[in-house]
C-alpha cells in the first residue's frame, strides 16, 4: 500500500524559516530524496504572506504591520496575500503521481479535493470558486495555491480556524475594484469556528486533514520528522532568500532569486 508521509513541523515564532522549510521540503521531495509523499501542516505566528506576485504596496497596510509588530514574507507560490495567525491552520502536499503533466488540472481538481473532503468530515459544505477558494455559506473559509517543478505538483492553502479576522482586516488591503472575472467572495472571510459556534479544535481539524488524503491518495499516513536534508534545503534557502528584504517587499527583484535553485539541486544531489 502506498505511505502519505506527514510533518507536523512548524516554527511558529520564525514565519521566514517556516516559509523556507515549505519551499525546501517540495524541492527535496521533486528532486526524489524523499520517498513517500509528503502532507505538511502547521502554523505561524502574526505574519503577512505575500503570494509571489504580488505587491506589498497593493496588499499591505504598513502602517498596522508596525503597529501589530507583524512580519511581512513573501512564499514561493502565485495567489494571493493572506494573514496568519495561530488560530489559522496551513497545508501542503507533494504529487509526483497521474496526470502530472496537467499541474493546473492536477492542484485544482484533484489536490484541492483533500480541504474539501476534510471540510465535508466536520459536516460542512464547502465549494470552490475563483478556481482556488473554497467557500462555505458565501464566505471564503481558505485560500491555496501550487508550484510545479521536476514532475511533481506542490499545493498548499491556509485554513481559517479561529483567526483573528478584525485584524486580517486591519493589516490587508481589499481592493476598490473587483478585478473582472474574480468573484468578490475572494474579499469575504470568515472562520471555521464561527460557522460551527465554536468548539472546533485544531487536533479534530488536522484527523480530517490527514484522513481525507489518506483517502484521496490511496495511502496509509505516518508521522515523520524533517530529514537532514531538508533542514540544510531550508537552512540554505532561509539564509540566503527567506531573509532577504529584496525577497520579502521589493516585487520586481523576486525573480533574480531563481538563480539559487541551481545551488539547492547541488545540495540535494550531493546528499543522494
Amino acid at each position: 500500500m502506498k505511505r502519505l508521509r506527514v510533518l507536523l513541523f512548524e516554527t511558529i515564532d520564525d514565519p521566514y524559516y517556516n516559509l523556507a522549510f515549505e519551499e525546501a521540503f517540495f524541492l527535496v521531495r521533486a528532486r526524489g530524496a524523499i520517498e513517500d509523499e509528503t502532507l505538511r501542516i502547521w502554523r505561524n505566528r502574526d505574519a503577512v504572506v505575500l503570494g509571489f506576485f504580488r505587491s506589498v504596496e497593493e496588499d499591505v497596510v504598513l502602517d498596522e504591520t508596525r503597529r501589530y509588530d507583524t512580519a511581512i514574507v513573501r512564499r514561493f507560490t502565485g495567489g494571493g496575500t493572506v494573514y496568519h495567525d495561530l488560530g489559522n491552520l496551513n497545508y501542503a502536499v507533494t504529487y509526483t503521481g497521474e496526470g502530472v503533466s496537467r499541474p493546473v488540472d492536477t492542484a485544482y481538481s484533484f489536490l484541492i479535493k483533500g480541504i474539501i473532503n476534510a471540510l465535508k468530515h466536520l459536516g460542512l459544505v464547502p465549494r470552490i470558486e475563483n478556481t482556488n477558494d473554497i467557500i462555505i455559506y458565501d464566505r471564503k473559509v481558505s485560500g491555496t495555491a501550487a508550484s510545479y517543478r521536476w514532475n511533481t505538483v506542490f499545493f498548499h492553502g491556509s485554513l481559517l480556524v479561529s483567526s483573528n479576522i478584525e485584524r486580517l482586516y486591519k493589516l490587508l488591503r481589499i481592493p476598490k475594484k473587483i478585478p473582472k472575472g474574480i468573484s468578490p467572495v475572494k474579499y469575504r472571510v470568515t472562520t471555521l469556528s464561527r460557522i460551527l459556534g465554536g468548539g472546533i479544535g485544531f487536533k479534530e481539524v488536522i484527523e480530517y486533514i490527514v484522513r481525507a488524503y489518506e483517502e484521496l491518495y490511496g495511502a496509509e499516513a505516518y508521522t515523520d520528522i524533517p530529514s537532514s536534508l531538508e533542514i540544510r534545503v531550508a537552512d540554505f534557502l532561509y539564509k540566503n532568500k527567506y531573509l532577504d528584504r529584496k525577497w520579502n517587499l521589493e516585487k520586481t527583484l523576486t525573480y533574480g532569486f531563481t538563480r539559487l535553485y541551481k545551488d539547492v539541486v547541488e545540495i540535494i544531489e550531493e546528499s543522494l
